[in-house]
């Protein structure tokens, strides 16, 4: 009897040490700073931690502790890259464009846990969820984008789009996660023959666009020159135009002085403007003062005693040097 009391002693001591143990270790948990814990009572939610460090709960089996990661994961979709080898999954990738081609389209979504509850709970595996919605959402922008824009400059409106429409998708599942970003990785035909015919438009196409630019450069150019030679002619006609202005204002000013002595002496001024005149239209016609009694014709012929008057007066002046050449040599 005393032996089965011992026995029994001894075994309640036991239990009550593995039980004390199990309480002692399930009272405390540590949180990494890359961590967030789901803190469960009976298997319902009771709060989020994300601090790091040292934390305490409830034993088990009253309270007990889930860990997720707060790091940003990346999903390849088409794809799969493990150890520096990529494995690719053509027929998961190949989708029909707006206008009924084929493509080959994968791409890579960063994202990560944003309500860890939701995320443990809401569905059985979040992240297949996660990659059938990306195969969706991919599929329905690819499908309503032409085969040009995906495979040359529509690349990055095609990542907005997606993402745009995978994180409406995702709020709608409700399951915990939220997209940081979407990269296309690659899209392209399917085969040699179509990639090598499409390749052939897309370089005829890069030529008519490089024509067109050099078409339109040489357009700027002449009218560039055009609009130059436009200004200088104007600027010429101004100057001109103001030239002709001023001149006719000399004249004006002139005449008004010409008709002002005039008025004042009309028979003088007549016979000036008359000898000016024809001191402008015959230079070279010699004049002569002439009377006319109606028997004799007398005249005076002035280019005669002109020329008279000069020769006497050039006689005069070489006499006048020979005359002071002399009185030089005497005072010597």
């Amino acid at each position: 009897m005393a032996s089965l009391k011992r026995i029994y002693t001894m075994t309640g001591l036991a239990l009550l040490i593995v039980i004390l143990g199990i309480v002692g270790i399930s009272t405390w948990y540590t949180v990494d700073e890359s961590d967030q814990a789901v803190i469960l009572t009976f298997g319902k939610v009771e709060q989020t931690v994300a601090e790091p460090g040292l934390h305490f709960k409830l034993p088990w089996p009253i309270q007990s502790v889930e860990k997720l990661s707060k790091e940003t994961f990346s999903l390849q979709f088409g794809y799969k890259e493990e150890g520096g080898k990529i494995s690719e999954y053509p027929n998961e990738t190949k989708m029909i464009t707006g206008d009924e081609n084929i493509v080959l389209a994968d791409l890579v979504v960063q994202w990560k846990i944003t309500d860890p509850p939701k995320y443990l709970f809401n569905a059985s595996d979040p992240e297949e969820i996660l990659y059938n919605t990306t195969s969706a959402a991919l599929r329905s922008i690819i499908g309503s984008t032409k085969i040009d824009d995906a495979l040359t400059s529509g690349k990055a409106e095609i990542e907005a789009d997606v993402r745009e429409l995978l994180s409406q998708l995702m709020e709608k599942y409700d399951v915990g996660i939220s997209v940081l970003a979407v990269k296309l990785q690659d899209v392209e035909l399917p085969n040699d023959d179509v990639r090598s015919a499409f390749t052939a438009v897309t370089d005829a196409r890069e030529t008519m666009n490089t024509k067109i630019n050099e078409a339109s450069k040489y357009e700027n150019k002449r009218m560039n020159e055009a609009e130059g030679e436009k200004a200088a002619i104007l600027s010429a006609a101004e100057g001109d135009k103001t030239k002709r202005i001023e001149t006719a204002r000399g004249d004006v000013a002139v005449f008004d002085k010409l008709y002002a002595e005039y008025t004042s002496n009309k028979e003088i001024t007549r016979s000036r403007l008359i000898l000016e005149t024809l001191e402008q239209v015959l230079p070279n016609a010699e004049i002569y003062i002439m009377n006319d009694d109606g028997n004799t014709m007398k005249y005076l012929p002035l280019r005669a005693l002109d020329s008279k008057a000069a020769a006497t007066k050039e006689q005069t002046e070489e006499e006048t040097k020979e005359q002071k050449s002399t009185k030089e040599g005497g005072a010597e």
